[in-house]
């Protein structure tokens, strides 16, 4: 398996934080996030980590290419344009094998889910991707079926509606997004025209007619630290 971190974002809800640094090198417990996940990542066997790099990138760059890492950590440079999650994923695809699982993973997640379980499992249900997903409050749901196919997506807030499966949309269950998921090789093949987009609004679209599956992450650890009070909790729980 290799892995992409998704590290380019402008961590506007850390302002105090990114005003100066961008959100990958911010700290918990001593080390950045960005290491923490390239720690993370390497402890499950990925062969390869393509981070994407934007704010600041720079000091993204210098600081990878600062340390020796176990494997090859490569940087898919946006500090252009940012390009969003599906369009990050399509440009840094040439620097991927094309033969093996490709697991994503948000840089501001702290997680102790097993990846390697993860991939076990997206790998037996035959999925072209398998989202990691929680029971919790937010303002933005997936909705699966029994089987816990994709069918559709749901704004709390404006009741903003995408539907994947109609037959299934109304009695589906609601579960929160993790920003951690696999996606098979060919999923590259799928992405659209453009060059900035989401890559929720591909997972939609190919969940009409593709096996796009979920995985309840129950583990006892999910912090998103790209919020204030999540980071100052973090910090709390992983101080040195």
């Amino acid at each position: 398996m290799e892995a992409m971190i998704f590290a380019a974002g402008l961590g506007t809800r850390l302002l105090d934080e990114t005003a100066d640094k961008p959100k990958a090198l911010v700290e918990v417990g001593g080390k950045t996030l960005l290491e923490r996940t390239i720690d993370k990542l390497y402890e499950t066997g990925v062969s390869k980590i393509v981070v994407n790099v934007h704010h600041f990138a720079e000091r993204v760059t210098d600081f990878i290419e600062s340390r020796k890492w176990e494997i090859p950590v490569l940087v898919s440079d946006e500090r252009n344009r940012l390009l969003e999650t599906g369009g990050g994923l399509k440009k840094a695809a040439p620097l991927f094998s094309g033969n093996q699982p490709i697991l994503l993973y948000n840089v501001d997640i702290l997680s102790d889910l097993s990846l390697k379980a993860l991939l076990e499992i997206h790998k037996q249900s035959g999925a072209l991707a398998t989202l990691c997903v929680r029971e919790r409050e937010t303002l933005r749901y997936f909705k699966f079926n029994r089987e816990m196919q994709l069918v559709g997506w749901i704004n709390k807030k404006t009741g903003e509606t995408k539907i994947s499966r109609g037959s299934d949309f109304e009695n589906s269950r609601e579960l929160a997004f993790s920003g951690i998921q696999i996606i098979q090789p060919e999923f590259l093949n799928y992405l659209p025209a453009e060059d900035r987009f989401s890559i929720v609004k591909v997972y939609l679209e190919l969940a009409k007619t593709k096996t796009i599956k979920g995985f309840l992450d129950d583990s006892g650890l999910w912090m998103d630290v790209g919020k204030p009070a999540e980071l100052e909790a973090a910090r709390k729980r992983f101080s040195i």
